[in-house]
């Protein structure tokens, strides 16, 4: 066997049985998850604790600073609920008079011979128009509308979380592409070498080979800084704790799903089930029984009191009756009331705003989810094979002869080019999708 054949067939070996078996590695990453090195760039396995899965993840999400946050002000807002159903407390007072300052008050006990009339008396509001319960009506909405708020501040951190676990996946499978990648380039300079030396290559050649090692190295390199990188933004979305030799993620991408397009009616029924809907449609209710509250605020809420007097000398035993009315007059709480009538025109326009913002939404989601669904079977069905074939038929005319040493790296780089690009595909896929589902998905189910 000459030398020439001898580093073709290293160079085969070293590209792992040529540009298919990438491809093929390319192609098991849409549908299996990984289980090679991803700790780090030495290739070491990631000890058992280091494994993470999209449902830990998930569940990470629930206990993030934020949906703590929002779980407080619920709470928070349940307490309002309380405190508003809740009547005036009652006045206890307690007094004297009738202390005659001129012809003295008299000898004996102060308590009981001093002629000073002493009171015990109880005072109570009585709140008319329906107040407390419109009070109450107004908490109770505001409540609702922090439970939504809630539910919301949820589906937006596991959206996010998702997204950064694919995004993890997805710079860890790059990571092991670039660097079969790398391994096949160095196997090449090194062949590259043994040609020059053998008077098989030349100097041109062998050092082009060289470059495209070191380009690997560095993209290498590259790459596990984004990995890293990954890693820290999906610990700061869950508050997990980033291992020492970083995760290793397992999940499965997902497929491209049937281009369906939902039904208006079934969008109109994710919108009116979106948290931000709801609690932008809680606050209006609460706004108008605020208003209503203001309003109520015309009729004027006597006070109904009644006193015990012990009065040496008239009596022991004298009883009180009184009532007191504020006088308020007709326009003492118009200021109240536009206040309370703006807040309830400002929530409207708050739901309409929120319903275009979640209709728009919706509609760019699902076009997002259409068109990489797409995008990912163009890549899976004719790119991706075809660029794995024409680098295959590269290496064989390269090996007959056929074909320059420029030509075989172009096919090289065009494979490596391609196969990146449908990891990316697969990821903005993915994101897509869950994000997709994680809508359209039942309150209680996520």
């Amino acid at each position: 066997m000459s030398i020439r054949h001898l580093f073709l067939v290293a160079g085969l070996l070293a590209w792992g049985a040529g540009p298919a078996a990438l491809a093929a590695d390319a192609l098991g990453l849409s549908s299996g998850s990984f289980s090679g090195p991803t700790s780090d760039l030495s290739g070491a396995s990631a000890p058992a604790s280091s494994v993470l899965s999209l449902q830990q993840v998930l569940q990470a999400a629930r206990q993030s600073p934020e949906v703590l946050a929002a779980q407080r002000a619920l709470n928070a807002a349940r307490a309002d609920v309380l405190s508003a159903d809740r009547a005036p407390a009652p006045t206890l007072s307690a007094g004297m008079s009738s202390i005659d300052l001129q012809n003295g008050v008299g000898s004996g006990s102060y308590w009981s011979q001093k002629r000073v009339d002493k009171s015990l008396g109880l005072d109570w509001t009585w709140e008319r128009g329906n107040k407390r319960a419109l009070r109450t009506e107004a908490a109770e909405r505001n409540a609702q509308a922090a439970q939504a708020d809630s539910q919301d501040s949820l589906l937006m951190q596991q959206i996010g979380a998702q997204a950064a676990f694919y995004e993890l996946l997805a710079a860890q499978q790059r990571l092991q592409a670039v660097q079969a990648i790398a391994q096949s380039a160095a196997q090449l300079a090194h062949s590259a070498q043994l040609r020059l030396k053998a008077g098989d290559l030349s100097a041109q050649d062998a050092a082009r080979t060289h470059i495209e090692a070191e380009r690997a190295r560095a993209d290498e390199q590259s790459a596990a800084l984004d990995r890293q990188q990954a890693a820290w933004a999906l610990s700061q979305r869950t508050g997990l704790a980033v291992p020492a030799g970083g995760w290793q993620v397992q999940g499965d991408w997902p497929a491209s799903a049937p281009n369906t397009v939902p039904a208006d009616a079934l969008v109109e029924a994710l919108i009116a089930q979106r948290p931000d809907v709801i609690a932008a449609r809680e606050r209006v209710a609460a706004a108008q029984a605020a208003l209503q509250s203001a309003q109520a605020l015309r009729q004027a809420d006597p006070s109904v009191g009644t006193s015990f007097d012990h009065f040496p000398g008239t009596s022991t035993r004298l009883l009180a009756f009184r009532v007191s009315m504020p006088l308020n007059g007709w326009g003492r709480f118009d200021g109240e009331m536009a206040r309370a009538l703006a807040q309830e025109e400002q929530s409207r326009d708050l739901l309409q705003k929120t319903m275009l913002h979640a209709r728009a939404d919706l509609g760019a989601l699902v076009q997002a989810w259409q068109t990489s669904a797409r995008r990912l079977k163009i890549y899976d069905d004719s790119i991706l094979p075809q660029a794995t074939r024409v680098a295959a038929q590269a290496e064989t005319a390269y090996s007959k002869g056929g074909l320059t040493l420029t030509d075989l790296l172009d096919a090289r780089r065009t494979l490596k080019t391609t196969q990146l690009e449908a990891l990316a595909v697969r990821s903005e896929h993915a994101k897509a999708l869950g994000t997709w589902q994680l809508r359209s998905a039942a309150p209680g189910t996520r």
